[in-house]
C-alpha cells in the first residue's frame, strides 16, 4: 500500500483545498454531536413537564456549578423561561444547525472528489508524458494496450481510493467520533465496554482488505489482457473477416474474459463477509452494553435518560463506522493500481541525456560502426556487425529478404531502437551522445505503416511541426503530389480524416505521410517502403520529388519496387541480419547471387 499512500501525498501536496475538506468534515461532524447533546434538555423538558426546568434555570445551575463550561450572561438573559418556547428555540437552532452541516458535508465532498479527480489527471499525464517518452523498444515487448488500461482502469481504480481516503472515510471516522464522544459525556463507562471491540473488527478488516487488494491486481493483469484481444480484434477486423476467424477470436476472447470473472471473484467473499462481520460484532457489543446497563440501572448508579442518550449516541456511532468496512475495501483495492501505476511512471525515459549535447545539421557522412542487436526473448540476432557509410546527398537503397534486418537498421538511425553494441556517427558525433530532440529533428521518416489522427489533411501533414504556414504545408503537399487528390476533397486541406486514415485510401494515406515528412526540411530522410501502395504515376513524381531533395538531405531507401532500386546511387543487400555486398545495380547482378535472384521473385516492376 506504500504507492497508494504515496499518491495521497501527492493529493494533500494541495494544502488549501485539503485543509478546507477537513475543516468542512470538522464542522459537519461537530453539528451532529452538538445536535446530540441538545437532546438532554429537550428529554428534561418533555419527559417530565411538571419538574422540568426552563433552559434559562438550566444555565444558571451551569454557571452557579463553577464547571470550566460557562453560559455567557447575556445569552442567559435572552433564553426563554418558558418550557415551551424552550422546546421552540431548541428545534430552531438544531434546524440550523443541521442547515450548516448539511452544507459543510456538502463542501467536504465537494473539495475531496475534486481534488481526487485533479490528483488522477495529473497522474494520467504524467504516465501519458512518460510513456512517450519510453524506448520503443519497451513500449513493443509490453504491448500499447497495456499502457492504455493503466491509463483508464488503472487511474480509475486509484481515483476510487483517492476519494474513499478524503471523502468517505474522513466523513464517517469524524461523525462516528463525534458521536463517540458525546457518548462517553453520558456515560463513559458503556464507552469503554464497546470501544474493547475495536482491536478485534480491525484485525479482521485487516485480513479481509488484503485478499481485497490481491484479488483487484489479479483483476486489473486480467482486464489488460482481455483490452489488449479485443484492440487487436477490431482494429484488425478486415482480416478477421476475411480469414473466417470469428470463431478463433470469440473463443480466445472468452478465455479471457473468464480469467477476469474468476480474479473478480476471487474479491467476493472479503467483500460480502465484512459488512455482516460488523452487524454481528454491533449486535453482541448492543446485548451486552444491555445487560450492563441494566444492572446499573436497577442498582440506581444509572439514570435511565443518561442511558438513552448514551446508548443513542453509541448507535450514531456505530452506524457511522459501520461503512468503514467497505471503504477499507476500496482503499486496499486501490493498491493495486497505485502500484501498476507508479511502476509505469518510474520506468527510465529513453532520453535521460540532459546534457548531452545539439547535434549540428548534417553536412558530411553517416557512419553504422559494427552495429548488432538482438530483439528480447528472440532466439538470433537482427543485426551482426553491420558497418555502413553514406555521404551527404547520398540515395542508397536497402534490399533483403524478409526478415534480414532492414528495417532494424533503419530504426537505429533516428535512436527507435539502440544497439546492443556498436555506434552510428553523423559528421563524426556519436548519436548516443546527443539529445534526441536534435538528432530527430533533422529526420524525416516514412513507414509502410501510416499514421493518420483524427483532424484535418492539415493538421495531419503538420504533425510534430509546430512552426508550419499553410504555404508550408501545401508546398510539402505539391512535393508529395498529394495536392491532387486534396483539392478534390469537400474541404480541401481543412477535411476532416476519419479515425486511422480509415476515410483515406492506402495510396492518399502514404503521400499524407511523405508530405509530412518533406515539412520538416530533413537533413536525412529515410523511406520504409513509402511507395508500396502508390501507383506508378504518383512513384515516378515521387521519385522527380526525392531528387530534387536529394542535394539538400542523404536518402536511405527500403523499397520492393525495382524502379525505385535503380534511382539509387548504391544499393546495399542485407541477409540474416549482415551486409552480404553492396554496389549499383549492375555490378550486383554480376556479384551477388542474393541480389540477383530478389530482383526476380521480390523486387517488383513499377506499377506492380
Amino acid at each position: 500500500m506504500s504507492d497508494f499512500w504515496h499518491f495521497v501525498k501527492i493529493m494533500a501536496a494541495h494544502r488549501l483545498s485539503t485543509a478546507l475538506a477537513l475543516i468542512c468534515a470538522v464542522i459537519s461532524a461537530a453539528g451532529l454531536g452538538v445536535g446530540l447533546l441538545s437532546l438532554g434538555p429537550i428529554l428534561a423538558q418533555v419527559l417530565d413537564p411538571v419538574k422540568g426546568r426552563s433552559l434559562k434555570v438550566m444555565a444558571e445551575e451551569v454557571n452557579a456549578g463553577g464547571g470550566y463550561w460557562q453560559v455567557p450572561d447575556w445569552i442567559v438573559a435572552e433564553l426563554p423561561t418558558d418550557l415551551f418556547d424552550g422546546v421552540v428555540l431548541i428545534v430552531v437552532c438544531l434546524s440550523i444547525l443541521t442547515v450548516l452541516g448539511a452544507t459543510a458535508n456538502f463542501l467536504h465532498q465537494y473539495l475531496s472528489q475534486t481534488l481526487a479527480t485533479r490528483t488522477v489527471a495529473d497522474v494520467r499525464m504524467q504516465l501519458f508524458d512518460r510513456v512517450l517518452s519510453l524506448p520503443l523498444g519497451s513500449v513493443v515487448v509490453k504491448g500499447p494496450s497495456e499502457y492504455v488500461a493503466r491509463l483508464v482502469k488503472d487511474a480509475e481504480g486509484l481515483q476510487s481510493g483517492l476519494v474513499a481516503v478524503l471523502g468517505k472515510s474522513v466523513a464517517q471516522i469524524t461523525k462516528g467520533l463525534a458521536a463517540l464522544v458525546v457518548a462517553i459525556i453520558f456515560d463513559w463507562k458503556i464507552v469503554i465496554a464497546a470501544i474493547i471491540v475495536g482491536p478485534i473488527l480491525a484485525v479482521i478488516l485487516r485480513k479481509l482488505a488484503k485478499n481485497v487488494r490481491r484479488g483487484f491486481k489479479g483483476s486489473l493483469e486480467a482486464q489488460q489482457d482481455l483490452l489488449k484481444q479485443s484492440t487487436e480484434t477490431l482494429q484488425g477486423l478486415r482480416s478477421v473477416k476475411a480469414n473466417t476467424a470469428e470463431e478463433r477470436c470469440r473463443e480466445r476472447f472468452q478465455e479471457m474474459n473468464e480469467q477476469v470473472v474468476k480474479h473478480e471473484l476471487r474479491m467476493r467473499i472479503a467483500r460480502a463477509v465484512s459488512s455482516p462481520i460488523v452487524e454481528v460484532l454491533a449486535i453482541l457489543v448492543l446485548a451486552a452494553l444491555a445487560v450492563i446497563a441494566a444492572k446499573n440501572i436497577i442498582r440506581g448508579d444509572l439514570p435511565f435518560e443518561d442511558f438513552l442518550l448514551s446508548l443513542g449516541s453509541l448507535a450514531v456511532a456505530g452506524a457511522s463506522f459501520r461503512p468503514l468496512a467497505g471503504i477499507i475495501n476500496e482503499i486496499s483495492a486501490a493498491g493495486a493500481p497505485a502500484s501498476r501505476l507508479r511502476e509505469a511512471i518510474d520506468d527510465t525515459p529513453e532520453d535521460a541525456r540532459e546534457q548531452a549535447a545539439t547535434l549540428p545539421p548534417h553536412e558530411k557522412s553517416i557512419a553504422f560502426e559494427g552495429l548488432n542487436f538482438t530483439y528480447p526473448n528472440a532466439d538470433q540476432p537482427a543485426l551482426v556487425d553491420v558497418n555502413l557509410t553514406l555521404n551527404r546527398g547520398e540515395r542508397v537503397a536497402v534490399v533483403g529478404p524478409n526478415g534480414s534486418g532492414k528495417t532494424t537498421l533503419l530504426s537505429m538511425l533516428p535512436q527507435l531502437l539502440v544497439p546492443d553494441s556498436g555506434c552510428i556517427r553523423i559528421d563524426g558525433h556519436d548519436i548516443s551522445q546527443v539529445t534526441l530532440k536534435s538528432l530527430r529533428a533533422q529526420i524525416g521518416v516514412v513507414t509502410q505503416e501510416t499514421f493518420i489522427t483524427h483532424g484535418t489533411i492539415s493538421e495531419n501533414i503538420a504533425f510534430g511541426v509546430d512552426q508550419s504556414t499553410s504555404d508550408d504545408i501545401r508546398q510539402a503537399a505539391e512535393l508529395a503530389h498529394a495536392d491532387t487528390f486534396i483539392d478534390r476533397l469537400p474541404n480541401g486541406y481543412e477535411t476532416s480524416v476519419a479515425e486511422q486514415g480509415a476515410s483515406l485510401s492506402g495510396g492518399q494515406r502514404q503521400r499524407i505521410a511523405i508530405a509530412r515528412a518533406l515539412l520538416r526540411k530533413p537533413t536525412i530522410l529515410v523511406l520504409d517502403e513509402a511507395t508500396s501502395q502508390i501507383d506508378s504515376e504518383s512513384e515516378a513524381a515521387i521519385a522527380d520529388t526525392i531528387r530534387q531533395v536529394t542535394g539538400q538531405c542523404t536518402v536511405l531507401v527500403i523499397a520492393h519496387r525495382l524502379a525505385t532500386v535503380l534511382d539509387c546511387h548504391r544499393i546495399v543487400v542485407m541477409d540474416h541480419g549482415q551486409i552480404i555486398d553492396a554496389g549499383t545495380h549492375e555490378e550486383l547482378l554480376g556479384t551477388c547471387p542474393l541480389y540477383a535472384r530478389l530482383t526476380e521473385t521480390q523486387l517488383l516492376p513499377s506499377g506492380a
